[in-house]
Order: C-alpha cells, then structure tokens, then sequence
C-alpha cells in the first residue's frame, strides 16, 4: 500500500492571446495582483497554427506566456482557470466576443497540464466544471509532445520556452529546499 503525500508545488504558467500588446499588459497586471510577481514574460510569439479565435477575436493574434515567481499547489488550477475566465469576461467587447484568450497551465517537473472547460478522452474532470488536459510530458531531458497535444504546445519554440522555464524552477524549489 503506498502512502499519500502532497506533490511539490508547480509553476504557474499561463499563456495570453490577442491582437493588442495593450490588453495583454492590462491581463498582465491583473494576474499579477492576483497570483504575485510575474518572473518571466516570453517575446511575442505568432499564433499562426489554426484559426479558431479568429472569428472571435480577429486577425493578427499572438501570444506571449507568462510565470509567477511564487509556486502554487495543483489544487489551485480549477481556481485559476475561473479566476482567468472572468477575466477574459472583463475585457470582452459589449457583444460579449473575447477581445483575449488566457489559458492557464502549470509546470511540473514530470508534466505540463493545462485547464479546459472542455471534456475529452485525455482530460480527466478536476472540479468546478473544469478538466486538466495532460499536454506534455518530461521525458529524457526534454518535455515531449502526446498525441492529443496541440500544434502550437508541440513546437520547438514553445518546448525550449517550458524546459528554460523548468531549469529555473528547479533552481527555485532548491532554493527553497523542496528538492
């Protein structure tokens, strides 16, 4: 029989879609009130793989990712997924069409998960109506791509982005003596 015990903590990271760097700095303060100082923030990346907030959101979207310098419990990922709705809600235009798309993850040192309103095969519920989606997995030096995983978080921009980030977060945990 194995014993319970609570994982380490995981890296809050989470990814900002829209045409306008205004709103992403505006989302930007907001999460950082919200979950504390934000320790990384990824150049402008193109968000070029498919087309679906294009009918919402419009053309000439891009995304940059952002992480939080304080760790969290895995627990907190349906709360945050809530809390980044509302804020999308926040900055939506009066019709009600999302003018950001803020998808929350976080880095562990086995996983990237992501959280999803959407339910599939490879999405197991969490609770409040949200489901985690396992997107990567850390394996032989490197976070690597499922089969289910989306283009974009397949992508070697995207990889070398969460294994940086990974580095930084082990140095962060043994600084803190978790690990």
């Amino acid at each position: 029989m194995g014993t319970p015990k609570v994982p380490l903590p995981a890296k809050l990271v989470i990814s900002i879609i829209s045409s306008s760097e205004g709103l992403i700095n505006k989302a930007k303060g907001k999460l950082e009130e919200i979950f504390g100082k934000i320790d990384f923030v990824s150049e402008k990346l193109p968000f070029d793989y498919t087309d679906y907030y294009t009918k919402e959101m419009g053309k000439g979207l891009f995304r940059r990712f952002v992480s939080f310098a304080e760790p969290i419990s895995r627990e907190r990922l349906s709360e945050v997924k809530l809390i980044t709705n509302r804020i999308e809600k926040e900055f939506s235009t009066f019709e009600g069409k999302r003018r950001l798309n803020i998808d929350p993850g976080f880095l562990a040192l086995e996983h990237f998960i992501l959280a999803t309103t959407k339910s599939y095969t490879h999405r197991p519920y969490l609770k409040d109506g949200i489901y985690v989606d396992l997107t990567l997995i850390y394996e032989k030096g490197s976070y690597r791509a499922l089969k289910w995983t989306y283009p974009d978080y397949a992508s070697e921009e995207i990889i070398n982005i969460l294994n940086t980030l990974r580095k930084e977060f082990i140095d962060d945990l043994k600084r803190r003596k978790l690990l």
